[in-house]
């Protein structure tokens, strides 16, 4: 394991003499913007395990992505490696078809303190959800970034992490989502405390997304990568291009179906992914 591998694999190769604030940035955008988040492996047949060396081997090696307890994992090492102050924190998932926070810790996040700041750093959300930045750890402050305003509110320990989103314009010869989100609407994405966790806290949960039938993960296969203007998404057949901010206060939703072949290439042309067994979208 090799941090000038890990630094080729996110196309980074800038200075990172400084463990500050700047270097955690572009190090954390390159991530996201290289490093899909997906579970194909569930749906081509493969285990995934949770220790950092097979992480390590199937994302910098193999040119995968990972859902979030392989990338955040695989970004704490390298954070580690950089000499940042970091720890993992579990947090729970808004389910929004129940209304209702998971009960069980289902996700997996980094906090890191710099010059007695702390900040969130999340590579493993994915989606229209994934922040661009380090988010600052403070209650009630509306944080701006490029995909939308993000707000952590604290409640007797509890942290809640949200997101405003924006208005959705899709072109006729799209699909229409059936979630269209008005502006000001406010997605609620998980909570978390501030406990600090190891991974092994984890392997239960790595196990049970694997086999049980119930999860978002094993109905779907999903691999998003966030771009320079914002996102790709594929999900089981359909593939979403998202670019922020196209008009004012609107976002840009193109929408396509896929056949088999046409899955394989998009993996291979928007999220350079060569999958070594057949999926089964």
């Amino acid at each position: 394991m090799n941090l000038q591998e890990y630094f080729a694999r996110i196309s980074y190769n800038g200075s990172h003499q400084d463990a500050d604030l700047q270097t955690l940035t572009v190090v954390f955008q390159h991530h996201i913007q290289a490093i899909p988040f997906e579970n194909l492996s569930m749906h081509c047949g493969e285990t995934i395990e949770l220790d950092l060396q097979s992480t390590y081997d199937k994302i910098v090696r193999k040119n995968r992505g990972g859902w979030c307890l392989e990338s955040n994992h695989l970004l704490f090492w390298a954070l580690q490696e950089l000499g940042y102050d970091v720890c993992l924190l579990g947090g729970n998932s808004y389910e929004p078809a129940e209304r209702t926070y998971c009960a069980e810790l289902d996700h997996i996040l980094l906090k890191v303190v710099i010059q007695g700041n702390s900040y969130i750093v999340d590579a493993g959300f994915g989606g229209a959800y994934q922040a661009w930045q380090p988010l600052m750890l403070i209650s009630g402050k509306d944080q701006p970034q490029i995909p939308g305003i993000f707000r952590f509110t604290e409640d007797n320990g509890t942290w809640y992490f949200e997101k405003v989103k924006r208005k959705h314009y899709i072109p006729e010869q799209s699909v229409p989502l059936t979630d269209t989100p008005q502006p000001g609407n406010i997605r609620k994405i998980y909570t978390f405390t501030l406990e600090p966790r190891h991974i092994n806290d984890f392997q239960e949960l790595n196990m049970y997304l694997q086999v049980s039938p119930d999860t978002i993960l094993q109905k779907k296969s999903i691999c998003t990568l966030q771009t320079t203007e914002g996102l790709y998404a594929l999900v089981g057949w359909t593939f979403t291009e998202i670019k922020y901010n196209y008009r004012e206060d609107e976002d840009l939703v193109q929408i396509t179906t896929l056949t088999d072949e046409e899955v394989e290439k998009t993996l291979k042309e928007k999220f350079h992914i060569t999958l070594e067994n057949k999926l089964v979208p």
